[in-house]
């Protein structure tokens, strides 16, 4: 089997898994942050927990850009799709973890295996499709308006991430603890717009690479944060009787 034929085939499983994980996660809450919970194995500290899930991805992409012929290291394009990933990834793998106020919370090492599995394998589709299986990018693709209007999502969607994460870290004051109903922005509307955020930015990337590994990691970011914000804004109702009636789990007035 060719490697190209192997990818094919990767993507295509990549679907199937994603549409897997979307339905058993309706069931199971993955067991990390506030659905945390015993009985799933050894535990590790959250932010080292966070840094060893989210490195393969941005450190994946480098080292696949870095194999890569002389002539698509030097594309335009391909410099501003490595780019966009690395702003999100280089944040989420060695930044994030350090702005969480983790201290003594812990996570199963089972979480971050299986985390590091599909950072890995979401790396490899994308980055060997645009770095060596898929068709070279003229310059001219840099104002195509799919890719105009890609990067427009993925920059919108990586704002709306990162304010409402802002916004989560900055809910407590000095030496408190526990949770509270976070306001503002685009939590007037929905318990996990910084999810939202997410699934905005990777469709933005599927547009603006227009392939089929980049559609796969938008289908599976939706597949994975959408039922994870449904056991969000139920763990809200649950937890706060005030908590805003009006406010949707994460898709404004829908859902």
């Amino acid at each position: 089997m060719t490697e190209a034929a192997f990818h094919s085939l990767l993507v295509y499983s990549w679907f199937g898994l994603a549409a897997l994980v979307f339905l058993v996660l309706f069931f199971i809450v993955a067991p990390y942050g506030r659905h945390g919970r015993r009985g799933w194995g050894p535990q590790i500290p959250s932010t080292l927990g966070w840094i060893l899930m989210e490195a393969p991805a941005p450190l994946g992409m480098l080292a696949l850009y870095c194999l890569a012929s002389a002539e698509r290291r030097a594309s335009p394009v391909l410099l501003a799709f490595l780019a966009l990933w690395l702003v999100h990834y280089l944040h989420r793998a060695f930044i994030f973890p350090f702005r969480i106020r983790a201290r003594g919370k812990l996570m199963p090492l089972v979480v971050a295996g299986m985390a590091v599995v599909f950072n890995l394998g979401n790396a490899y589709l994308n980055g060997r499709w645009l770095f060596e299986l898929g068709p070279a990018y003229p310059t001219e693709w840099l104002w195509d308006p799919r890719f105009l209007a890609g990067a427009a999502m993925f920059a919108a969607g990586f704002a709306v991430n990162q304010h409402s994460d802002w916004v989560l870290l900055h809910l407590r004051g000095p030496g408190e603890t526990g949770y509270k109903v976070p306001r503002g922005g685009l939590y007037r509307y929905v318990s996990c717009p910084n999810y939202l955020g997410e699934i905005i930015e990777w469709t933005g990337w599927a547009l603006l690479t227009w392939s089929v590994a980049g559609l796969s990691f938008a289908v599976w970011t939706a597949a994975n944060l959408v039922p994870r914000a449904i056991a969000h804004h139920r763990w809200y109702e649950e937890t706060f009787e005030d908590y805003p009636k009006e406010r949707r789990a994460i898709f404004p007035f829908v859902l």
